[in-house]
């Protein structure tokens, strides 16, 4: 019988945990590194920091199975997987350090025949620069270890499912890093998985990131147009959507998450002349956010002149997406910032969120009764179906109420 192999997770944020309980669940010993002592002392309780639909007792199990434990510093062990955030810097410039980090961190713990794949979405060429990186620091593991590439497809609120159903790309630095990471994620991937380069695989990830993105921006600038011609823009994509090759994607308040709003930029970063789709794409739905913050600035200004007092505006949903908590990136979160920055009374509704820090948050039901003007961001399942009075300001950026 095959031994099992023993896995180091470095990160333990919306990818990393899910993917380490996943593989912890079937039978392999994972020790999961976060920076945050906070996160580690709440995943050793059993516990999660993050909402992700099933992840809660799927952490509690593998736990109390000791299969998951989580700790501030790598140990030694047969594979390596790198699941840290890639943000970019001024200019849309990737910020590679915290993979560079993650890198040095786990090197003076690698020993022969170790395994190192990189999950974060990266630029072309950021695993050879891994390679550098380790065999600069210990040159007695060239020819000695394995380094691949093997970006996630995962949608927020389905991780757990998608980590194990979908299809993979897997390219390593050679052959034999390849094969090597085939074997590994056998072991809980029931998806096809898919031999290639780690260039190919690196830019795999960026091209499918792009195309959802330019997809997204022709529905968005098409919503714009709808708006200024007196169009139901959902009516609209619904009956052109009844053409057998046609598919519209739905418009919303702007793009955000850490993957579609972030990965084309690392594409026209290292190609900027090439890239005139892909950028437009990227401005065209940055732009739809501030139209969307104009259009309700417009009609703060109108109550005012109407009522003669200033009103309150209900900003619902801060998620960067429907159904989840994941902040990052998120269009209805710059929405009701910039509005609350400029003097605007606001409320924050996002019932995905229990607690937050950084802003008080009204539920629902308060909102609705308390604002003159309801701004619909996110279409989270709590908005559908909701009785709205009549003497309430609608604006629906997301759909939810067509």
């Amino acid at each position: 019988m095959e031994n099992k192999p023993t896995v180091v997770m470095m990160g333990l944020g919306y990818i990393g945990l899910p993917t380490a309980a996943l593989i912890a669940s079937k039978g392999l010993n994972v020790t999961g590194v976060d920076i945050s002592q906070r996160v580690v002392n709440t995943i050793n309780e059993g516990k999660i920091h993050i909402v992700e639909p099933d992840l809660d007792g799927l952490v509690h199990h593998v736990v109390k199975q000791s299969y998951l434990q989580a700790s501030t510093k790598p140990v030694a062990a047969d594979v390596y997987l790198i699941a840290v955030p890639t943000p970019f810097k001024g200019n849309h410039k990737p910020d590679l350090s915290y993979v560079e980090s993650a890198v040095k961190n786990i090197i003076p713990t690698l020993k022969k025949g170790a395994l190192v794949i990189l999950e974060s979405t990266s630029p072309v060429g950021t695993t050879q620069k891994i390679q550098e990186i380790i065999f600069a620091e210990r040159p007695d593991l060239k020819g000695e270890i394995f380094i691949a590439y093997c970006p996630e497809r995962v949608l927020p609120g389905n991780v757990i499912y998608e980590l194990e159903q979908n299809d993979r790309a897997i390219g390593g630095i050679d052959e034999a890093s390849t094969e090597k990471a085939v074997w590994f994620y056998k072991h809980f991937v029931k998806g096809e998985l898919h031999k290639t380069n780690s260039q190919t695989a690196e830019m795999c990830k960026l091209v499918e990131n792009s195309s959802r993105d330019v997809q997204i921006a022709f529905a968005n600038e098409l919503s714009m147009i709808c708006d200024k011609a007196n169009i139901n823009v959902w009516e609209l994509i619904r009956l052109a959507n009844k053409h057998p090759r046609v598919n519209i994607l739905q418009p919303g308040t702007g793009v955000g998450g850490h993957c579609i709003a972030v990965d084309p930029w690392f594409i026209v970063s290292e190609f900027p002349e090439e890239t005139k789709i892909i950028r437009s794409a990227r401005e065209i739905n940055n732009y739809k956010t501030e139209w969307a913050i104009e259009k309700v600035k417009n009609a703060a200004l109108k109550f005012k002149i109407d009522n003669g007092r200033d009103a309150v505006i209900a900003c619902m949903g801060l998620a960067f997406k429907p159904n989840i908590d994941d902040l990052r990136e998120s269009p209805a979160l710059h929405v009701s910032e910039a509005l609350k920055n400029e003097g605007f009374k606001t409320l924050n509704v996002e019932p995905n969120l229990k607690k937050e820090t950084d802003r008080e948050l009204t539920q629902t039901s308060e909102a609705i009764e308390a604002a003159d003007i309801l701004v619909f961001l996110v279409a989270h399942n709590e908005f559908k179906n909701i009785t709205l009075p009549q003497n309430k300001k609608i604006l629906d950026f997301c759909g939810v109420l067509n």
